[in-house]
């Protein structure tokens, strides 16, 4: 223990002196970690297309090419010393072995739409390459069984299009946005327009294989059911690698409808928005009405105007969707002309903001259709909030002019899934959420007046959503409801954050943790932590030793044995 604590601790002395003089330390380093790769891989790796330094002519094109918050990339923010891309797993195990011995930190990158960077950048002072996924995309569609294997670095787009490839009535109930990874998109829940009827994608996810800290690919069987379960939900960067997903396909009619009703929101609207509140969680299971808010650029008299959205899809036919919202919401008003008959896959597109007549093969690009300088936050509701609080929303909402407000109904299937079933603890009882963005074009320019509305509007929003605690979406990260202290993830610090994102499912996501990852390698900002030996870590600095969990699981017992503490 003691010997590989010292050549941990040299490790990361000899990094650290190599980062902290010439740019000839970045060149040393560079050798020393192919070398290490090229020692530690049962595969050759082609360098020249898999590994860049800043030195390295791709290094910017590569780092920035799915990064979708470019609030990571301003010249203030920590960049990566490495950006590997690796072509086989056996190229991943070397290089977490790697880390650990030069005691170099790794960031793991999917598709990069993390809302706060934690896959690519780094608020924390310490040295990080990252492990970007992106050629790891393979999809193997298995129609007879109904399922598929995903690798990480595939899209959500590629997914939905190679299973439209083999069937008309199938598909897979994850997001609304193709360029989203499917490596990091399971991992915080994945919803989507199929989420009523079919639930998370994390619910649908029925086998993995993963990197674990000592470099073992592990399936479920090999990991066991409590990493298993941890991963489904559980948050991205904490537990290992994900290197693909089994999902099991989900059935849908050869025909689904489209629904689109766009208008200029006034007086009159709030009360119909008002009503949907009421009904969207109660709908028939078939049926996902979403809605957006968005403000208007200011007229010629400087006047900003809002418009809303209710964007949906049934699945069945036009004529069966009319008479439910005749029935259920006649005042929406929804005609034929609102509505379109279409294939479940074709549908990906519009409900993903595409219009009627856009080429399937958009889904192959994997390029993100929503990229900006933007901070974003998210609520649950789990009763009505009053007409006052829709009305505050509609004029606070005309006061940023890059300002979204998004309501995705609940109900249905997710109201018959345990709270405990995966780590995605928002089912029973939740009505809708709520996302806030506020999006803007030019940088630090106008930073402050877009991130102070987004936060004066959720503290106006307090009120009226969850308590006790006031949750959130892991998969929408959010640094404002806290963050590790320098990457040291202490319980009690975590906690802030974590039971926002996990509520009582917190506490065994950081039992399991403890015992997978005891020495709390794969790190972030917003990690699930460990339990130590001094949990409170009291004695600390920028480079002291980590804690590592003593005996989590308590095997070593007997009658007066001393207990393990409790989370």
């Amino acid at each position: 223990m003691m010997c590989s604590l010292k050549s941990s601790i040299l490790a990361l002395v000899f990094v650290q002196t190599l980062l902290s003089s010439s740019s000839a330390t970045s060149e040393t380093l560079d050798k020393t970690f192919k070398q290490c790769l090229n020692q530690n891989s049962k595969l050759h790796i082609p360098f020249s297309d898999t590994f860049f330094t800043p030195e390295n002519p791709s290094f910017t094109s590569v780092l920035n090419s799915t990064i979708m918050n470019f609030r990571y990339l301003l010249p203030s923010v920590q960049k990566p010393v490495i950006i590997f891309t690796p072509l086989q797993e056996t190229h991943i195990q070397a290089a977490v072995t790697c880390s650990k011995q030069l005691g170099i930190h790794l960031r793991i990158r999917s598709g990069g739409h993390d809302y706060e960077g934690v896959s690519y950048a780094s608020e924390i002072d310490h040295p990080f390459i990252i492990i970007d996924l992106a050629k790891l995309r393979n999809i193997t569609i298995d129609i007879e069984d109904e399922t598929a294997w995903v690798e990480a670095g595939a899209t959500v787009g590629e997914f939905y299009y190679r299973i439209s490839e083999k069937s008309r009535v199938h598909g897979f109930p994850a997001g609304m946005y193709n360029s989203v990874g499917m490596g990091g998109h399971i991992t915080g829940g994945a919803y989507g327009s199929l989420l009523r009827k079919f639930g998370l994608g994390a619910d649908n996810a029925i086998d993995a294989r993963i990197i674990d800290v000592n470099g073992r690919v592990l399936d479920r069987k090999s990991m066991g059911e409590d990493l298993f379960w941890a991963i489904r939900g559980g948050g991205g960067g904490s537990f290992g690698i994900i290197i693909a997903w089994k999902l099991k396909l989900v059935r849908v009619p050869p025909i689904v409808t489209y629904l689109m009703i766009k208008k200029t929101m006034e007086e009159d609207d709030i009360k119909v928005l008002n009503k949907w509140q009421h009904v969207c969680d109660k709908f028939d299971d078939n049926l996902l009405i979403k809605v957006t808010m968005s403000a208007t650029d200011p007229d010629e008299i400087g006047i900003r105007c809002a418009t809303i959205h209710y964007q949906g899809l049934f699945l069945g036919k036009t004529s069966r969707l009319l008479q439910i919202m005749g029935r259920k919401f006649p005042e929406l008003g929804v005609s034929r002309k609102d509505c379109l008959e279409t294939t479940w896959i074709e549908s990906t597109l519009y409900m993903g903001g595409y219009p009627y007549g856009t080429s399937l093969d958009i889904l192959l690009q994997a390029k993100a259709n929503f990229r900006s300088y933007f901070k974003a936050k998210s609520d649950f509701v789990r009763k009505p909030i009053p007409v006052t609080a829709i009305t505050g929303l509609w004029k606070r909402l005309k006061q940023d002019n890059g300002a979204v407000i998004i309501f995705t109904p609940y109900g249905g299937m997710m109201n018959r899934i345990s709270d405990t079933a995966i780590p995605f603890p928002h089912r029973k009882g939740t009505m809708y959420m709520i996302q806030y963005v506020s999006s803007w074009k030019d940088g630090k320019k106008s930073e402050n007046l877009h991130m102070n509305w987004v936060r004066k509007l959720y503290k106006f929003m307090k009120p009226y959503v969850s308590k006790k605690p006031r949750t959130a979406y892991a998969n929408y990260r959010d640094f404002d409801l806290g963050m590790n202290e320098k990457g040291n993830t202490s319980f009690k610090t975590a906690s802030f954050w974590g039971y926002k994102y996990f509520k009582g499912n917190f506490k065994r996501l950081v039992k399991i943790k403890t015992v997978i990852d005891p020495g709390n390698f794969f790190r972030h900002e917003q990690s699930i932590p460990v339990l130590g030996i001094e949990p409170g870590n009291f004695f600390r600095h920028e480079q002291s030793i980590p804690v590592l969990g003593i005996e989590p699981g308590n095997f070593f017992r007997h009658e007066r044995s001393i207990p393990v503490l409790a989370v």
